[in-house]
């Protein structure tokens, strides 16, 4: 299926809110407007937003107030994009400048700040205590996955539950809590929204997996850089199930080799290590895995629908996706 097969269930609905994202976009006036144009109008995935609305649809269907979660959800991403790369000092973002290099740390940090503040705000006019309680969770939790990557960064010693520590508050955190907001928008059942809840955070964790095994592609095929996590510190799955596998000499002149800067050599040198010790297989097996703890908790509570199989059909492209 593809993605806009995905959508499809959805699609009006996308349409609504990315209208009310052109709407934040003339709200504020001068340098602001300006960055929210530039943040807003490179089109990513989008996938935060589709998940709202997909957990809605397959509950009771999609509301006004779904779409304004949806929106709340996608500007909360976006602000703590915004603060990831002025923490991480990142150049680019889906391909051109951050906004942090384009402007300033200060314009960066501030309209963050901004899109934070509209997301209160937005949460607030909905008038519904369980999203407002869901949504802070997950700052609280974004927030702490982030401190702990930055605890370990350098390190090469992390162990493999502390890696699934780190990517749960990084990212199936907030997949997570769009599912379990997009359930409660449209009134679904305790049952529901747990399952859901469940749903998103297995997907998420197979997303992240996914990206991990991306990086270390070839970048010509992948069409940008790669090795990124590597070269920022950030020891991911794939090199560290390899670690733990080889003995302990190779082990050790990798991990020498990984805290130097890489050049073509090294990577390539990584990059064969990862693949002698089947890192990438390890990293596909524990996808297998949670794509079938997603299956459990989703078909447990929703019977055939086309928004399960979209569902479904997500699972698979979060696994399968080239980029």
């Amino acid at each position: 299926m593809s993605t806009e097969e995905i959508q499809q269930p959805v699609l009006e609905d996308l349409a609504a809110v990315r209208r009310l994202l052109e709407e934040e976009i003339k709200r504020p006036d001068g340098v602001l407007s300006d960055v929210l144009a530039y943040i807003l109008t490179t089109q990513g995935k989008q996938l935060r937003m589709q998940l709202v609305l997909l957990a809605a649809a397959i509950c009771h269907g999609v509301t006004d107030k779904t779409r304004r979660t949806a929106l709340a959800f996608e500007f909360l991403h976006t602000a703590s994009l915004v603060h990831d790369d002025v923490v991480d000092n990142s150049p680019l973002r889906r391909g051109k400048e951050s906004v942090h290099q384009h402007w300033s740390n200060k314009v960066a940090v501030l309209a963050g700040d901004y899109m934070l503040s509209r997301v209160i705000e937005i949460v607030a006019d909905l008038r519904n205590v369980r999203i407002w309680q869901i949504l802070a969770c997950l700052g609280k939790e974004l927030a702490d996955g982030e401190v702990k990557q930055l605890h370990v960064e350098r390190s090469m010693w992390i162990s493999e539950e502390d890696y699934y520590r780190i990517i749960s508050g990084k990212t199936a955190s907030l997949f997570a809590a769009c599912m379990e907001a997009g359930a409660e928008s449209s009134a679904g059942s305790p049952k529901q929204v747990r399952s859901l809840r469940t749903f998103g955070w297995n997907l998420g964790m197979c997303f992240q997996l996914k990206d991990d095994v991306l990086d270390y592609s070839d970048s010509e095929q992948l069409d940008k850089p790669t090795m990124n996590d590597l070269r920022s510190g950030n020891v991911t799955l794939p090199l560290l199930v390899s670690l733990m596998r080889a003995p302990q000499e190779e082990a050790d002149a990798i991990r020498l080799l990984a805290e130097q800067p890489l050049d073509r050599v090294g990577e390539e040198t990584i990059r064969n290590f990862i693949m002698r010790y089947e890192g990438i297989p390890y990293a596909y097996r524990r996808m297998a895995f949670y794509k079938e703890q997603a299956l459990e908790a989703l078909n447990s509570a929703f019977h055939d629908s086309p928004v399960r199989r979209s569902l479904t059909a997500l699972l698979d492209y979060a696994i399968h996706r080239v980029k």
